[in-house]
């Protein structure tokens, strides 16, 4: 079973992926975070990110420590989001992610364009999402629990930046797939989200097998 799950920045996509990968045995893949490696990785370079060239040559993320907090910052996001609109970029961690979706057995992934362009013949396709002021708040939370010092407006201006980039460009545009399902965790808190994922997840298996 391939569970995709799509949505903007801070939508709680991520948290959402990881707890159906625990529920249900499968691999998880944070999409997102193979093009902060690359944004980390074309900073610690010296490289340009308004140069598509500069940008696929960072691509290469073999050494990249992805536990490293930094990648988490604002700087390596702004970064990631401007360099996901390079074709070249795309293409390059292309075959890395479909390969990852191809796992025996099935596998979860996140990101903006898993149920679209990655696994379009997935099984299940949640499109989570919220309003830009809350998951600026918790974008701005995370961080600082990563003890990264930032500010909630300068977040949420990155925000709306990065949702702008993200739907617009030509490349493999944030969107909704015709048969996603739509999850709206502004109001909701981890548990209940989570809870409504399972349940969308659980109702396309019953009438898989049905």
């Amino acid at each position: 079973m391939i569970i995709a799950v799509d949505g903007p920045a801070a939508s709680g996509k991520g948290t959402i992926a990881r707890a159906l990968a625990a529920r249900y045995a499968l691999p998880h893949l944070d999409t997102g975070l193979l093009y902060r490696a690359v944004g980390y990785n074309l900073l610690q370079t010296g490289g340009d990110p308004e140069s598509e060239f500069s940008a696929l040559r960072a691509c290469d993320i073999a050494q990249i420590d992805f536990a490293d907090p930094e990648l988490k910052s604002e700087a390596v996001g702004s970064v990631a989001s401007r360099i996901s609109a390079y074709p070249a970029v795309r293409r390059a961690l292309l075959e890395r992610q479909q390969r990852f979706a191809a796992m025996p057995g099935g596998a979860v992934l996140d990101g903006r364009d898993i149920g679209t362009v990655i696994a379009p013949g997935a099984e299940v396709k949640l499109f989570v999402t919220a309003a830009p002021e809350v998951r600026a708040r918790r974008r701005f939370e995370e961080l600082g629990r990563l003890g990264l010092n930032v500010h909630y407006d300068d977040v949420l201006l990155d925000i709306r930046a990065r949702d702008a980039r993200d739907s617009e460009r030509a490349a493999a545009p944030l969107r909704q797939a015709p048969d996603a399902h739509l999850l709206d965790t502004s109001a909701l808190g981890i548990e209940e989200a989570t809870a409504r994922a399972v349940a969308i997840v659980e109702a396309a298996r019953s009438g898989a097998s049905a």
